[in-house]
């Protein structure tokens, strides 16, 4: 992105970023001439964008097909009752342009595939984060990111269960594919197994944080280690990741 220096009441609305000696105002600059890619705008999808939206990551695309029902307003705190039957994407990003006029929102209503349009979008990416809700779609958007070597920020979350992991893509180092293979069998939906509300903002905010940090130039603390949540007694645990020498895609 080449999008101009931030203005003086831009740097007064982001101040608070500004006085964090880590962040300081270069690392403001560099969220507001990123470029964001948000997969799915469900629950992870609702907290992620509108963390990002207002930390002021300078574009973000959100690419979903589904439209919204009833039961999604239980945990996807973007919407309301009025948008019930319209775009998710559509309604995220009228709902995110209220939140911050100044930022470039892109909507795709059309789900994630192979094509040279996709492709092209990853390459141009500063970075991807990743609230898809299933295997199959994740695992061909960790193919992409590493096909052109793009950050990737992992989140799920069900149940009263979550975990976050984040892929920066470089020569050597694991991907998303290293873990998928021993949750393959964990297929199951929220539809079919449930989740707590708070559990989903809980990991998309987890996910923003990770993903701030590396448009900012911060430490990524979870490009080593894949961290779960356990809802029901609140507590976290990090498990350190090591490539996998019968990954498909990085080995």
């Amino acid at each position: 992105m080449n999008k101009p220096p931030l203005t003086y009441q831009q740097q007064l609305r982001y101040s608070r970023h500004i006085m964090l000696p880590s962040l300081d105002i270069a690392g403001q600059e560099r969220l507001w001439q990123s470029h964001a890619v948000i997969l799915g705008v469900g629950g992870l999808g609702c907290a992620v964008a509108q963390y990002l939206t207002a930390s002021g990551v300078g574009e973000l695309t959100l690419i979903d097909n589904d439209i919204i029902e009833s039961h999604n307003l239980q945990r996807q705190i973007l919407f309301n009752e009025q948008h019930v039957n319209q775009s998710k994407c559509e309604a995220a990003k009228q709902q995110l342009n209220q939140l911050n006029s100044e930022i470039t929102i892109n909507a795709l209503t059309h789900a994630l595939s192979d094509d040279s349009h996709h492709e092209e979008l990853i390459c141009r990416a500063d970075i991807i984060i990743d609230c898809s809700d299933n295997l199959e779609t994740r695992n061909l958007l960790n193919e992409l990111c590493f096909k052109y070597k793009k950050p990737l920020v992992s989140g799920s979350a069900i149940r009263m269960e979550g975990h976050v992991a984040c892929f920066t893509m470089q020569p050597d180092s694991h991907c998303y594919g290293c873990i998928s293979q021993f949750i393959s069998g964990q297929s199951q939906s929220c539809s079919e197994s449930g989740v707590l509300s708070p559990v989903v903002g809980l990991i998309g905010s987890v996910q923003a944080t990770e993903a701030v940090k590396i448009l900012a130039g911060l430490p990524c603390g979870l490009s080593e280690h894949l961290l779960l949540l356990d809802a029901l007694s609140m507590s976290f645990n990090k498990f350190k990741i090591t490539k996998s020498p019968q990954c498909s895609v990085c080995s």
